[in-house]
């Protein structure tokens, strides 16, 4: 169930130390908002001096207030927090709202102090919000001890900015969203993001979750956290950049970046993540409602053929799909349009909206009912004709009235189906287009957040899940070649026949063993085909005897790998690896392989351990997909063993913390079955 943080939302009573009727201290701020709530819960200002602060008597120490304190908003300099904090947990209370800085944002000597703070917190048996945070408040319960004011309503924002509250809240206001919930996270020294989310998933009154993080801390249980949710979770997040990528050892260290550990991580999770506070917004206004699509198709009903071409580019290029409708419900809307109306899809009006408002409601019930149709995008002049007097073409008060009528009936049709209809209008403050809001239709200005607003309702590719991590192993003690590929085989993993030798006698001995065409590696390297350390279709003992001289007075390498060559016809060479990222874990990268694995770029990502069914999912969504289902005469290939493949390398990865990168590649995929053809690991 998590942490108990009822002393934190829902509090007894609150105590403000360092309350002040100095307007430029956080404490007034503070101050000044808690006791709004004073009918709530009492309410104590703590002043060091004593007297009154906002016309209230304050007193001068929490001991001296001679009751019980249930939350403690401690806003003092550094010098003195922890008194203040020691005090307030003598004085019973439960929960620590810790305002002040100066702690681990500072460096080391202010880390050791947080953490000696945090762990008296918790021998006391209380929880503790920061440091260095601006506060939190619940609508929910008349919590108020944050510096602004919030609008009521059901997303919960988890924040590490004061500021993006700020902007939220404006952005908010025209799609009629509010805030349950705000906290300000802080060091997060005690409660972590992972605590907070896992209780407003619990919160009855949250219907979202909305978080901006640039530190996870602990990424993997943020994304169990939020798969766990059962609401949803959006993301806004910082500094997912390539830098990680720059020390990288193998192949699928250099192609993973912390923005693709992200990513894969809230695909994972079920999070919708987001690039702005204005996409946020957008996903917010589409996820706060009940209504999600059960597919990915979506008609797009415009009355002007450019807002419905631009509309159609904005939704395909969100994922979504526009196909052309099926003959019966071309039929009934060219039954109930006129003649210059197109009815393919995009469903064009061309102007008959303005001789009768009413068939917007009319095309967008019949594009409601049909079964080929997911969700509907309205776009384009909708809302003019009540905006004001003398809309387009003299508009008046007819049409205008039209209109409203048209609002209501679209948003009764939209209340009797469970299909999602957004709009994006020239007009979105109109009085047609508030009624349409009102009845939890998302109105934009903009065809892109229309567009992302209806992707962020569409079904993901699979249901949200983090597969735990497995127990860990007996951790490996070399990670060269021969013991990486024998540690993968006995995980189950295929590899052709190989020998380890050290010299001519036992090159020719190892080649007896099996016959020819042989391949031949120098086992000292990390990338042993960029430094010419690999030779491929050594017809015979004679010419792998050759090679071998050749290779080891160029290399001078102390063992060498002679192998049996896999038949590469008809074969399909793919990169298994894992990254081992320092918030989030093991990640696994699956893709196209071979010496072209860098060049090409085409992957994909999840955190591992990857199951089998996800694995194929990922392997169809390469961009280069349609060579497993053979192209131009070729077969196609075990793409299912593959997966299977994927799921080995990516549990063995998972099962070693050790392991810094480890990598399959190529993995050769043929019409049946699946073989390594080359590994390497680097440990932490």
């Amino acid at each position: 169930m998590g942490r108990d943080l009822s002393a934190l939302f829902d509090p007894v009573s609150v105590a403000v130390v360092g309350a002040s009727d100095d307007p430029a201290k956080y404490g007034h701020a503070i101050a000044a908002q808690a006791v709004r709530a004073n009918g709530r819960r009492p309410v104590h200002l703590v002043n060091r001096r004593g007297g009154t602060v906002l016309g209230r008597l304050a007193a001068p120490s929490l001991s001296a207030i001679g009751e019980p304190v249930d939350l403690a908003v401690v806003s003092v300099p550094a010098a003195g927090f922890e008194d203040a904090v020691d005090e307030a947990l003598r004085c019973g209370a439960r929960a620590i709202v810790a305002i002040t800085a100066g702690f681990a944002e500072t460096g080391d000597a202010g880390r050791v102090r947080q953490q000696a703070v945090a762990e008296r917190v918790r021998a006391a048996g209380a929880v503790m919000v920061g440091p260095n945070c601006l506060g939190i408040a619940d609508n929910t319960t008349d919590l108020f001890l944050a510096s602004d004011t919030f609008t009521p309503g059901g997303v919960a924002l988890l924040s590490q900015s004061g500021n993006l509250a700020l902007e939220l809240q404006l952005r908010f206001g025209p799609h009629g969203l509010g805030f349950s919930r705000f906290v300000s996270l802080g060091n997060q020294a005690d409660v972590t993001l992972v605590d907070l989310l896992a209780d407003c998933a619990r919160h009855e009154g949250t219907r979202a979750i909305a978080v901006y993080a640039e530190d996870f801390a602990d990424g993997r249980a943020f994304a169990e956290a939020a798969a766990d949710a059962g609401k949803p979770v959006v993301l806004l997040t910082a500094g997912r950049g390539d830098a990680s990528a720059r020390s990288a050892q193998s192949h699928t260290g250099a192609l993973t970046t912390s923005a693709d550990v992200v990513t894969a991580a809230c695909r994972d999770a079920g999070v919708e993540l987001v690039a702005t506070p204005r996409e946020l917004t957008v996903a917010l206004a589409a996820l706060t409602g009940a209504r999600r699509a059960s597919g990915r198709r979506v008609a797009v009903l415009t009355d002007g053929g450019g807002h419905g071409v631009i509309a159609a580019d904005a939704v395909e290029a969100a994922g979504l799909t526009v196909p052309e409708l099926r003959e019966p419900t071309r039929r009934q809307l060219r039954n109930a349009l006129w003649e210059p109306s197109a009815v393919a899809n995009p469903v064009d009006l061309a102007g008959m909206g303005e001789q009768d408002p009413g068939s917007y409601a009319e095309t967008v019930a019949a594009l409601l009912a049909a079964e080929e149709v997911d969700a509907v995008l309205m776009t384009g002049y909708f809302g003019g004709y009540a905006a004001a007097e003398g809309g387009l073409g003299g508009g008046g008060t007819v049409l205008a009235d039209g209109e409203q009528e048209a609002a209501r009936l679209i948003a009764a049709r939209h209340r009797a189906t469970a299909k999602p209809v957004v709009v994006q209008s020239m007009y979105p403050e109109s009085p047609s287009c508030r009624t349409l809001a009102a009845a939890g239709i998302p109105v934009f200005a903009a065809t892109e957040d229309a567009a992302r607003a209806l992707a962020a309702t569409a079904p993901g590719a699979r249901r949200a899940a983090v597969t735990p991590l497995p127990p860990p192993a007996s951790p490996l003690r070399e990670s060269g070649y021969m013991e990486t590929r024998r540690a993968l085989e006995e995980a189950g993993l295929a590899f052709p026949a190989a020998r380890e030798i050290h010299d001519e006698a036992e090159l020719m001995a190892a080649a007896q063993e099996f016959t020819g065409p042989y391949v031949l590696k120098a086992l000292h390297l990390l990338h042993k085909s960029d430094a010419g350390g690999v030779a491929l279709g050594l017809a015979g003992p004679d010419e792998l005897l050759a090679t071998f001289r050749e290779m080891h007075v160029r290399l001078g390498a102390s063992a060498y790998s002679v192998e049996a060559m896999a038949d590469l016809t008809d074969g399909i060479e793919l990169i298994v690896g894992v990254n081992r990222d320092p918030r989030f874990g093991p990640v696994a990268m699956v893709g196209l392989g071979g010496v072209l694995a860098e060049a090409l770029h085409d992957v994909a990502f999840s955190l591992a351990p990857v199951p089998a069914d996800r694995a194929l999912h990922l392997l169809r969504g390469l961009r280069t997909a349609a060579l497993l289902d053979g192209v131009r005469g070729r077969p196609p290939v075990d793409i299912a063993a593959a997966a299977a493949a994927v799921e080995t390398i990516t549990a063995f990865a998972a099962a070693h913390p050790e392991i810094a990168e480890i990598e399959v590649n190529p993995l050769l995929v043929r019409p049946r079955g699946a073989l390594a053809l080359d590994s390497r690991a680097v440990l932490a």
